[in-house]
């Protein structure tokens, strides 16, 4: 048994408390003891991992599969697969939703909207460098300082950088929600839908009897048929 089982639990549920009983008395001492706790009277809602792991291994031995037979018990009853069958693993935590892998075509398009956010990063640097130049060149012609011409081309440099930003997380906030929508869309895609049941409107609890057979015929006919 690997760690990453060792403190994993089951829901003990009643056709599992209804297997472990009858078996409970041929088994070794220590699983027996280990064993018993789970077994009382109202049982707890869990179940280690690791206790039917024991109570598997010990089915599988040459000496378990014996004691079963002496039993009338099928030593397959009490494997992994019989045993977890019906139950729940670790129903006590909570797990984070399942987040599917991205298609080939999503890892496209994520690349080409880096690419694009890269773009638009260089062209909002690009227009604050190119906006500030032309207000330093500008102000030459007033007459005024290099001092007061800074001063002015560093305040139109902020003002574009400030409709910039504004821009930039207009356009952020749009990807981020369409990047929602697209995940949930994916999630949507491999979640397993449960097939719906076709009923049967013909068919009924009348039970039917073959007329001219024998009482054998007559009792296997009058069976239910079951969907």
């Amino acid at each position: 048994m690997g760690t990453s089982t060792a403190d994993v639990n089951i829901s003990l549920e009643p056709h599992l408390l209804d297997t472990l009983k009858p078996v409970c008395p041929l088994l070794p001492h220590e699983i027996a003891h280990q064993l018993e706790q789970y077994l009382a009277h109202p049982p707890p809602p869990l179940i280690p991992y690791k206790a039917l792991f024991a109570v598997s291994q010990w089915a599988r031995s040459d000496q378990g599969q014996k004691s079963l037979k002496s039993r009338g018990l099928d030593f397959q009853s009490y494997s992994m697969i019989a045993l977890l069958a019906g139950t729940t693993t670790s129903p006590e935590r909570k797990f984070g939703d399942y987040v599917p892998p991205k298609e080939a075509e999503e890892i496209e398009a994520d690349r080409i909207r880096e690419r694009k956010a890269i773009t638009v990063l260089l062209n909002a640097l690009l227009s604050i460098g190119g906006v500030a130049f032309a207000a330093w060149w500008a102000a030459e012609r007033t007459g005024w300082k290099n001092e007061w011409r800074v001063l002015f081309a560093l305040f139109a440099a902020i003002l574009v950088a400030g409709s910039e930003a504004g821009l930039y997380m207009i356009w952020l906030s749009r990807r981020s929600t369409s990047k929602t929508i697209r995940t949930k869309m994916r999630s949507a895609r491999h979640k397993k839908v449960d097939p719906v049941p076709e009923t049967n409107s013909d068919s009924d609890d009348t039970p039917k009897v073959i007329a001219g057979s024998t009482d054998d015929e007559t009792a296997m006919a009058t069976l239910r048929h079951r969907r």
